[in-house]
């Protein structure tokens, strides 16, 4: 580090996280950190852990061992709404919008905690400058979106929370090309606002991109960890999932 750069703030730590699904362990006492205002990738296979880290971070699922410290604050016992209520919240795998509801409603739900009701209209008119098509379609029930507008309309909920840590689950499943290019744009652009990023991914290529650091995750364990550029060129990385 030089002399003119200061250390970066950690704003999340995760200390020896085990999660276990009856006699099976999941997760096997990850560690990792969150450096305020970065993206940082959790990459991995499908089945390697990536996901139940997530649900546990949020409080979803109760963790074995470990614990989850927030701005100085252990997470680990807490309810997943008081955990969201602190600044950590969730975009779910597979969007879990409500179909039946229509999108301006999906996204006044994202903001159920916050009193601050002319905040949270500045906030609705971000999201709506985010994903202009969910400004045009307001009225519409969510369930007549696309998979992609769906996963903006799961994004923008997330974001009327105003979360200080957005959590992304696989936010590239399941979606076209065109689309997945898009959706990590805007986790670029929010990212931008100075918004802390934890993003789990199977699509290591497109996450080692934007992610300033990165983490692989492989049956359970973090095998290893540096700066998403350097992953990105890293041969165990490439060999075993860019197709070098």
């Amino acid at each position: 580090m030089s002399p003119t750069q200061t250390a970066p703030n950690v704003i999340l730590q995760v200390q020896d996280l085990a999660v276990s699904y009856g006699h099976i362990e999941a997760v096997k006492g990850i560690s990792l950190t969150l450096n305020e205002g970065e993206i940082t990738a959790l990459v991995g296979a499908n089945g390697a852990g990536k996901s139940t880290s997530l649900l546990a971070i949020s409080g979803l699922v109760k963790a074995t061992r470990g614990k989850v410290i927030f701005n100085g604050e252990d997470l680990t016992q807490q309810s997943p709404h008081r955990i969201v209520g602190s600044g950590v919240v969730q975009v779910a795998e597979g969007r879990a919008t409500l179909t039946t509801l229509t999108i301006e409603e999906n996204l006044s739900l994202g903001a159920y905690t916050r009193k601050d009701k002319a905040a949270v209209a500045g906030d609705l008119e971000w999201v709506y400058s985010l994903f202009p098509v969910l400004k045009q379609r307001a009225k519409g029930l969510a369930g007549n979106l696309s998979g992609g507008e769906q996963q903006m309309l799961a994004i923008g909920r997330a974001l009327m929370a105003r979360p200080k840590v957005l959590l992304l689950d696989e936010p590239s499943m399941g979606l076209a090309p065109l689309i997945i290019q898009e959706i990590f744009r805007i986790v670029k652009e929010i990212n931008k606002t100075g918004m802390t990023v934890l993003l789990v991914e199977q699509n290591v290529r497109q996450a080692l991109r934007i992610a300033q650091r990165g983490y692989v995750l492989e049956t359970g364990k973090i095998v290893l960890e540096d700066t998403g550029a350097n992953l990105l060129h890293n041969p165990k990385v490439v060999e075993a999932y860019l197709g070098g």
